[in-house]
């Protein structure tokens, strides 16, 4: 009983640590040059923080309010993980606006769904138009429509399908929970297995080759106890895992249905 506890604790935590993906130096935002070392920047990273926990904040509101979307982590990865591998998700959040504006700006529920899709709605630095969906889930909070909600979704599917994974079917869920966060009437927040989370993981390679190469800080590791051959198989792994996901982002329909009816012909 007492593994079976630790294994979920841990699976959890892997879990939350998929959920947000840090932007990296390439395109994250930059505080303000200031006159005061630290006194814009102590500001510019608080506004990071709060953009941050109101994403989080949005992604556990079914674990902590009412709700049939994703009461626990493990039914959120039985939803969003169409495969084992392609589990990174894609969080956004949106209105983004600054603290100090949020009492006194008001959106409609379409203007929330259509923000909720944008690139500059995603706190992972790479742009969903440049993948597919292969799953999403949408919590709203906020007293709203839930048949608005549902329309307002929909539409988005409809006018965009070409970057949602056909072959996949009733991937896309959404929640309403009619406790607002605080300072605002209503929020949504996104979270999206998209393919092109694959440029985040390219450019983590592509960093990691430049440094490999060089042999640059090697001597650290190998002097613990590892091998300069675990490191030639990160990447290979980490290149296996960015064709994967190239490879469903390209895939259609047919050779789906195609592939498993080859599979059911090799268990026949």
């Amino acid at each position: 009983m007492a593994s079976n506890k630790a294994t979920n604790l841990q699976y959890s935590q892997n879990l939350f640590r998929a959920l947000l993906q840090i932007p990296d130096s390439s395109s994250s935002p930059r505080p303000p040059a200031g006159p005061g070392p630290g006194v814009h920047t102590s500001e510019a990273y608080g506004d990071l923080s709060h953009l941050v926990s109101a994403t989080m904040s949005g992604v556990t509101t079914c674990l902590r309010f009412p709700g049939q979307l994703n009461a626990d982590l493990q039914k959120l990865a039985v939803n969003m993980v169409p495969f084992p591998r392609l589990h990174f998700f894609m969080p956004g959040f949106a209105p983004l606006t600054s603290r100090g504006s949020q009492p006194y700006r008001a959106l409609t529920v379409a203007e929330l769904t259509q923000q909720l899709f944008e690139a500059k709605n995603m706190m992972a630095s790479c742009d969903p138009s440049h993948g597919r969906h292969l799953t999403v889930a949408a919590v709203f909070r906020g007293r709203m429509s839930m048949r608005e909600v549902d329309e307002q979704m929909f539409n988005i599917q409809y006018k965009n399908s070409s970057y949602f994974a056909e072959w996949l079917s009733h991937n896309v869920k959404t929640a309403v929970c009619d406790i607002p966060p605080r300072g605002l009437k209503m929020s949504a927040t996104f979270i999206g297995n998209n393919t092109a989370i694959q440029e985040l993981f390219k450019r983590a390679s592509e960093r990691f080759i430049a440094t490999f190469r060089r042999k640059a800080f090697l001597h650290w590791y190998t002097g613990e106890g590892m091998d300069e051959m675990e490191f030639t198989e990160a990447e290979s792994n980490l290149n296996d895992l960015v064709s994967e996901y190239q490879q469903y982002q390209d895939a259609t329909a047919e050779e789906e249905k195609f592939e498993e009816c080859a599979e059911e012909a090799e268990v026949a």
